[in-house]
């Protein structure tokens, strides 16, 4: 059985209330090889964990992440909406995240605009230990991360169009990685990443049956929700 790197989606999300510290334990505690997470800007421009770019889905506050400081964003619970059992479970920090993982597994960091990008970028620069990817679906706010920031980590996230003109994008950013949607995968798609000896790790999977036919077909790695469900299918790998 050959190894595979998992990427915790928004933590152990299955388990636990996505982008949370207990969503981020649990996936340490299951051997995850990475936890992917993603980050908004408060009002007063600090990074905080949160898929949405509003409250409501995942918190028990309401309207846009960066209308409310960061202050504000800590009062919120972020637990309750998944299970009882989360009640007062808060919505991090990027700063809590990384204090928490730094040095215990590897950071894919999604971001959804220039302005967080480069928050990060400075925020990671105190956590040197960290070994950390930036991701984001928008080649233009890459672009603009990779002249701040020329030998960060990046990579590409696709989820449809041409993936020829993604992986041209994807080869000038000089990512180190590109995260194609699991439906998406191809022979041909896996053939040019090998050409470009371009890491490929796969969103979302859970199913394991899936996860080891994309194994065979030869992916790096995988988000998955479940990194519990999967992790005994797969031993652990260094990451590429």
């Amino acid at each position: 059985m050959s190894g595979l790197f998992l990427y915790a989606h928004r933590g152990a999300s299955a388990e636990a209330p996505e982008n949370t510290l207990v969503a981020f334990r649990r996936a340490l505690e299951v051997g995850a090889d990475g936890v992917e997470l993603d980050v908004h800007l408060s009002a007063d421009s600090v990074p905080v964990v949160i898929h949405d770019d509003t409250l409501d889905r995942t918190t028990d506050g309401s309207g846009p992440v960066a209308a409310q400081s960061e202050a504000s964003l800590a009062r919120l619970d972020a637990g309750v909406w998944f299970a009882p059992e989360f009640t007062g479970e808060e919505l991090p920090t990027l700063e809590a995240a990384l204090c928490l993982l730094a040095g215990q597994l590897r950071l894919n960091v999604e971001i959804k605009d220039a302005r967080a990008g480069v928050a990060v970028f400075d925020l990671l620069r105190h956590f040197p230990q960290v070994d950390a990817v930036v991701s984001s679906f928008d080649y233009g706010v890459l672009t603009q991360l990779r002249r701040t920031a020329p030998d960060l980590p990046l990579a590409l996230l696709y989820d449809g169009g041409s993936w020829q003109r993604a992986l041209v994008r994807a080869e000038a950013l000089r990512v180190c990685a590109f995260h194609p949607r699991a439906d998406l995968v191809s022979r041909p798609l896996l053939a040019a990443c090998r050409r470009l000896q371009l890491p490929v790790y796969v969103w979302t999977v859970d199913d394991p049956g899936l996860a080891r036919s994309l194994a065979r077909a030869g992916v790096a790695g995988l988000f998955t929700n479940d990194p519990a469900g999967l992790r005994g299918h797969f031993p652990r790998v260094s990451p590429r």
